[in-house]
């Protein structure tokens, strides 16, 4: 890729490229264990959209997904990470997705519920992470059931427990471990949405730096990145986005 030093200077108007890294889906970034240091696909991607760019990479680090939203819309970050959505679209630019990740639903062993479009009737509550893109999607779609909203992804299924609700919707991996972790649980088969990751720049940083960003994930997935990534990572349950 050749980037002109004035996109560059979009990207990274602090001499940086600050990163916003959202925790709160294990997909796509977590900690290390050993070092306390976010790690994941999208810090992968991070690290070496600054290497093209030739600045150094700063990852401003999120527990939920409308935080590390909120801090590129706000501009308090340079790029971020995030789930294709109509509503954040108001401020930011994204690319096409690079990775897909299903969206499931999670009920006791005893739920009388057996399918998805069992879920949305009067009476029933359905906890989601608040301003996830679940969050959104289910936000328009459920006509009739209630939604509770978790202060966090990771913790939807521990607010589904507490408060004794009737489903928990989320990332299918997620769901999965808190299913292990916990027990009693089981997902629904299939899933009820398909979640598109990508990446997104301020609009306000303009078409140039937006069209640099679309084709710098065009070569991550054509190239192999990003399917290496997901390996390395050690992550099952997502597949690599088809090209734009």
């Amino acid at each position: 890729m050749s980037i002109s030093t004035e996109v560059i200077q979009a990207f990274a108007p602090t001499g940086a490229l600050r990163a916003s890294i959202n925790l709160g889906n294990p997909i796509l970034a977590g900690t290390d264990p050993a070092t306390g240091a976010a790690r994941g696909v999208s810090v992968d991607l991070a690290r070496e959209f600054a290497k093209r760019l030739g600045v150094p990479v700063e990852l401003v680090v999120f527990d939920a997904a409308a935080k590390s939203v909120q801090a590129v819309t706000d501009e308090q970050a340079d790029i971020g990470f995030f789930a294709i959505d109509p509503l954040r679209g108001a401020g930011i630019a994204f690319t096409a997705a690079y990775v897909l990740i299903e969206g499931c639903y999670l009920v006791r062993n005893d739920s009388p519920l057996q399918s998805n479009d069992e879920v949305d009737r009067a009476g029933r509550t359905v906890v989601v992470g608040k301003g996830s893109a679940y969050d959104l999607f289910l936000t328009r779609e459920l006509k009739q059931a209630t939604i509770v909203r978790s202060l966090t992804s990771p913790t939807v299924v521990d607010t589904f427990v507490e408060q004794r609700a009737d489903v928990a919707a989320g990332v299918k991996q997620q769901l999965e471990g808190d299913a292990q972790r916990i027990g009693g649980l089981r997902l629904l088969p299939g899933r009820f949405m398909v979640i598109q990751q990508a990446m997104g720049v301020p609009k306000s940083r303009g078409a140039g730096a937006a069209a640099c960003l679309s084709a710098f994930v065009e070569e991550m997935k054509a190239s192999g990145f990003v399917a290496a990534a997901l390996r390395r990572h050690g992550i099952e349950g997502a597949s690599v986005a088809p090209a734009a």
